[in-house]
């Protein structure tokens, strides 16, 4: 596992992996050397019999948890040997009745008899630490548990059988037998010729650059299609934000009135179209205002736009274009930007419309984003909503576009170290230089690509990304 230290507590340890409440099921799963031996003493079969150390591995058992005399719970027992489990240790899952209380009566009597309560993720970095996994197939355990999307589901599951721990391995490889060749050719130069090396080389690290521009190419939209899209509402005081937010989210999320002012700090979501997840932030209403707390809600708005991914401009088709008006679109510059006509219900008040807008906003740099109209009020215009945002993001189709994706940010940072380097080694070879400057570039793209799983990666990181598991996982 390169600079990862193999050795970590050897305690036995357990958890309830199941969800934390009342179900029809529930799992405690319990890991180490000591899982049977301590299992043992609380498990008797359905005949009422002690003998759970001769349970054979990949089966399951009938019986019964028990506290001295007293039956806890009616369970069934199954039992993975090391180092054929999920950990590569030997493991006992007890599969008992869901109710919250009866798990966590089972779970105090597996810690009263010598089992240690796992840290969240405990059993994954296991499977990680003991070899069975790598960095990225863990990282892909999670996501599928937090998968809020179809693509976030497959793209996780694709990561999990190794799509990208596979494209790592493949340049790993290349990249180590042109490093061990010049170590080679610099040692023994008498039986290893160097005449030519540089152009061949460049052929190879060519291919690889691609490769790895390739995967980056995915990247920005492999994330948001897996985390989402960071969507700010703003607009006035009453321009119908709050209704958005509640008609996208299917719920009163937010108070709706006629009275301006309302919202006066951020409203977080996250919702559903279709295959798109936005992760939406109903903002105060932009003004100028002398009210303390509503000034502390409008800097906040301005806050969230900086940090946005995309922005719904929310104006009021019934009022006649301000000042504030232009100011509001102009914090939109440089962003993605759909601008939603609200109140088209109300035609005869109407005094914005799609072909005066550009007009009305014509000092302003420019007007080149998607106009809508709805009435969310009667929940028109959602559709097309959803198509502008489609057509923003994915070109106009939510289907992928390539097998596969990088979805995570940490992956990208390192492919895109890794992508340096090689390009510096493309450069050393342009300007003729020796080949041990190819070997110090060619060794920073070798540790950059091991990071991503798992080889070259230190302590501190591993339990940062394991620490953002379930406890049980």
């Amino acid at each position: 596992m390169g600079n990862v230290l193999r050795s970590f507590n050897d305690d036995t340890i357990c958890a309830i992996a199941t969800a934390m409440t009342d179900a029809g099921i529930g799992i405690i799963r319990v890991s180490g050397k000591e899982a049977v031996s301590i299992c043992d003493k609380l498990y008797i079969s359905g005949k009422k019999e002690r003998d759970l150390t001769s349970h054979e591995p990949n089966t399951i058992r009938y019986g019964y948890i028990v506290d001295g005399d007293r039956i806890v719970d009616e369970v069934m027992i199954s039992f993975m040997k090391a180092p054929h489990s999920y950990t590569c240790e030997d493991v006992i899952e007890i599969n008992s009745h869901g109710g919250m209380l009866v798990m966590n009566e089972v779970l105090s009597l597996l810690l009263k008899n010598g089992c240690r309560l796992a840290e969240p993720g405990e059993f994954t970095k296991r499977a990680f630490l003991n070899g069975r996994i790598d960095l990225t197939k863990a990282e892909a355990v999670m996501d599928i548990i937090e998968a809020q999307s179809s693509f976030a589901l497959e793209s996780s599951r694709a990561q999990l059988s190794g799509n990208i721990y596979d494209e790592v391995v493949s340049l790993r490889k290349e990249i180590l037998y042109e490093m061990a060749y010049i170590e080679s050719a610099l040692d023994d130069p008498e039986n290893y010729d160097l005449t030519g090396f540089s152009s061949e080389l460049k052929s190879k690290i060519l291919p690889m650059i691609d490769k790895i521009s390739k995967l980056l190419s995915s990247a920005d939209e492999g994330i948001i299609r897996k985390d989402g899209i960071k969507t700010v509402i703003i607009g006035k005081p009453n321009a119908g934000k709050s209704s958005l937010l509640n008609a996208l989210s299917g719920s009163d999320r937010a108070i709706v009135t006629d009275i301006a002012g309302t919202t006066r700090d951020v409203i977080e979501e996250t919702v559903r179209l279709d295959d798109i997840v936005l992760n939406l932030i109903d903002t105060a209403g932009i003004r100028e205002t002398e009210d303390l707390i509503e000034k502390i809600g409008v800097d906040r708005a301005k806050e969230k736009i900086a940090e946005a991914d995309l922005c719904l401009y929310v104006l009021d088709s019934t009022s006649d274009v301000e000042e504030i008006d232009k100011d509001i679109f102009k914090l939109c510059e440089g962003k993605k930007t759909i601008v939603i006509l609200n109140k088209n219900d109300l035609t005869p008040d109407i005094k914005i419309s799609k072909d005066i807008l550009p007009m009305l906003f014509s000092d302003c740099n420019s007007i080149d984003f998607p106009i809508i109209t709805t009435s969310l009020l009667n929940r028109e215009g959602l559709d097309e909503l959803k198509h502008a945002i489609t057509d923003i993001f994915f070109n106009g189709e939510l289907a992928p576009k390539q097998e596969t994706y990088i979805t995570n940010l940490r992956h990208k940072k390192l492919f895109e170290e890794a992508l340096d380097s090689l390009k510096l080694v493309v450069d050393s070879i342009e300007k003729d230089l020796s080949e041990d400057f190819y070997t110090i570039d060619l060794s920073n793209a070798y540790s950059s690509l091991g990071e991503i799983i798992g080889q070259e990666v230190g302590d501190d990181l591993v339990e940062e990304i394991f620490s953002k598991f379930c406890m049980g996982k």
